[in-house]
């Protein structure tokens, strides 16, 4: 299913927001992710950062655990900033969650600062994804 250009907006507005609730005392690099779950929902999620740098949270696993967690099993879409002013893209452990949870035809919004955008698909950035169908 592919999302409205409202959804998009809505997805934009959400991730840029989340950026701004950055917990990053140690790297000062702030990420906001959005993600739109199957039934609609958005849901933020920024990165929280920890003494113990192995407990350090990436935005886009935030928001995919905050979804997953209301008893939403798939997403249609994620939207993630960073500071950078370069088109944002979830690190590798993110996509292998990203895999776990997306719907068929998901899309990846990857923002710069100012809010403009490229739309990648899953297999864009993550091929020969290793899913559940991988054991069957």
């Amino acid at each position: 299913m592919a999302i409205s250009s409202e959804q998009k907006d809505q997805l934009i507005q959400a991730c840029l927001y989340a950026q701004r609730l950055a917990y990053v005392p140690y790297s000062q690099f702030r990420v906001g992710a959005a993600v739109l779950a199957q039934d609609g929902q958005i849901y933020t999620g920024c990165n929280i950062e920890n003494a113990s740098f192995g407990a350090t949270i990436c935005a886009e696993r935030v928001a995919i655990v905050k979804a997953i967690s209301t008893g939403n099993r798939k997403i249609l879409a994620l939207a993630v900033v960073t500071d950078a002013n370069e088109f944002a893209r979830p690190c590798g452990i993110c996509r292998q969650v990203i895999a776990e949870f997306a719907a068929e035809h998901f899309a990846i919004l990857a923002l710069k600062p100012d809010g403009s955008y490229e739309e990648k698909s899953l297999t864009d950035v993550l091929p020969d994804a290793f899913t559940s169908a991988s054991f069957g």
